[in-house]
């Protein structure tokens, strides 16, 4: 059993106080036929599957923000410009950080929050009875310990990534949410950001044919930050984030390159994922950095600098998922899909590459006859594909995701579809099965590449259920519930930007 002690760091807010979490790995494993197979328990007698789960609609979504960090701010400001939401409350464990997030609800001359801080702050917080939903943005090495407690006290929540960090935390976050009936979703940005809306909506409609590969990365070069993270004394030369890269080995934020692939192929809505084998380079800038800031020899260090996770499914598909912050390269999360007609690819060159046939198959006109799969179609006839294809939730949230922003306007879109979700009482677009299979990768990896780059059996996270569900589809209401829904917000945040003008108006005396 591997231990190690995991600090909060650089950007993150804290909840706990600032000890150190002790973190294991060491779910039940054995080895069958040459391959790693972890248990799977039982569906305890009387629970269901979340498979499809939804919940009583929501008028006004009731929200309080846990985690008020670097991405905790970013989402209260956003969450102002949703209709028919109200923010109940904010905590941190440091008080200053959640008192602060009220100018955004003065702004938008919305009525303060109440404010929750210290190690146990978020215990009250989730305890309340006018709360729907609990929105966690703390360090991804406490998104359990509060998401585990919400759930407890019946509260849905939407965790940032990684929203677990074991196969432990994974099974307890999955019967959780059968059990007590709610959402669990993790907050995967990524999902959401336009060529990737677009290119799954195209592979929904089978114009790449059918998608037998796909590959997604988090590669981005942490340099500039590695000495900024905090420390939590004069001893600790590292900081957190190098301090765990040197102890743990595996893919430990894979949600940013899995996530959007694992929708195209349809995992456990038709496929799943099986087998993974995962394997890494031997560490050499981690090294550095580890003697370069202690200024002490680096003998051991965990993680290599690039990480390479390969999966194979049910259906016979294969998807590649990434993992480097350790060398000097240009942002990537790499997002490819490979069809049997056509191809999709977003980094480093963004774009799609169909033969003349199959585009008019796809009923858009080519600008030539002769066009090829062979290179990357010309911006003319990108520009026809994207017209024919827009997905309906860029339709519907482009302008105004623009407008408020969030990376570009996807964490936008990504809150304005829980919130749609929640008031239509639909399905969301991730359950607590998504998160299972886009965190799995840490603890297995580190499996396979522990006992020699062993295939590991993917645990089914449905218990049985992963081809009930035939195709991933976003959940819509009608346009006719979609006016009402939308008629009955905006009424409602117009009456309480008056009350919250008359709020602060008498603070202000």
């Amino acid at each position: 059993m591997k231990k190690f002690f995991v600090y909060m760091g650089l950007f993150f807010s804290t909840i706990l106080p600032v000890m150190g979490q002790e973190v294991a790995f060491n779910w039940p494993y054995q080895v069958k036929d040459g391959t790693i197979v972890t248990e799977v328990p039982q569906r305890p007698a009387g629970q269901q599957s979340a498979l499809g789960l939804t919940a009583p609609k929501m008028k006004t979504v009731r929200v309080a923000f846990v985690g008020l960090g670097m991405r905790g701010p970013g989402a209260v400001f956003r969450w102002t410009h949703i209709n028919g939401t109200e923010i109940k409350a904010l905590c941190d464990y440091e008080r200053e950080r959640a008192e602060a997030c009220n100018k955004y609800l003065r702004d938008a001359s919305m009525p303060a929050a109440d404010i929750y801080s210290g190690e146990e702050g978020y215990k009250k917080l989730c305890e309340r009875k006018d709360i729907d939903l609990v929105y966690i943005a703390t360090d991804w090495l406490h998104h359990f310990v509060v998401a585990k407690y919400a759930l407890e006290q019946g509260k849905h929540v939407a965790i940032e990534v990684p929203s677990a960090m074991s196969m432990t935390e994974i099974w307890t976050l999955i019967n959780l949410s059968e059990s007590k009936r709610l959402h669990c979703m993790m907050l995967e940005n990524c999902c959401y950001d336009f060529f990737e809306l677009n290119s799954l909506n195209m592979a929904q409609h089978g114009v790449f044919g059918e998608v037998i590969y796909a590959a997604g990365a988090y590669r981005h070069d942490l340099s500039p930050f590695w000495k900024a993270y905090w420390k939590k004394d004069a001893s600790d030369k590292l900081g957190w984030r190098l301090d765990y890269n040197q102890k743990f080995r595996g893919d430990v934020y894979a949600t940013h390159g899995l996530g959007p692939i694992a929708q195209a192929l349809d995992i456990h809505r038709g496929d799943r994922m099986t087998t993974l084998v995962a394997m890494d380079t031997k560490s050499v800038n981690g090294k550095k950095w580890v003697e370069q800031m202690s200024g002490k020899p680096c003998k051991d260090f965990a993680n290599g600098d690039h990480t390479v996770t390969m999966i194979r499914t049910e259906e016979g598909k294969m998807m590649e998922i990434h993992h480097n912050t350790m060398t000097p390269q240009p942002y990537s999360r790499m997002y490819q899909l490979v069809g049997t007609t056509g191809f999709a690819n977003k980094y480093p060159i963004e774009g799609y590459a169909l033969s003349g046939e199959d585009m008019k198959k796809a009923g858009v006109k080519p600008s030539a006859d002769d066009l090829s799969g062979h290179s990357f179609m010309k911006n003319v006839d990108r520009k026809a594909l994207e017209a024919k294809y827009e997905s309906p939730i860029i339709k519907r949230y482009e302008a105004k995701a623009k407008e408020v922003g969030g990376h570009g306007g996807m964490d936008f879109i990504m809150d304005s579809r829980l919130v749609y979700c929640l008031q239509h009482g639909l399905p969301l677009d991730m359950d607590v099965y998504d998160l299972a299979e886009w965190c799995c990768l840490a603890e297995l990896g580190s499996l396979s590449m522990d006992h020699g780059c062993m295939p590991v059996a993917v645990p089914d996270f449905t218990r049985g259920q992963w081809n009930t569900v035939k195709g991933y589809r976003h959940a819509f209401a009608t346009p006719e519930e979609e006016a009402e829904v939308d008629k009955a917000s905006a009424e409602f945040t117009a009456k309480l930007k008056e009350k919250g003008a008359k709020y602060w108006k008498k603070v202000k005396k």
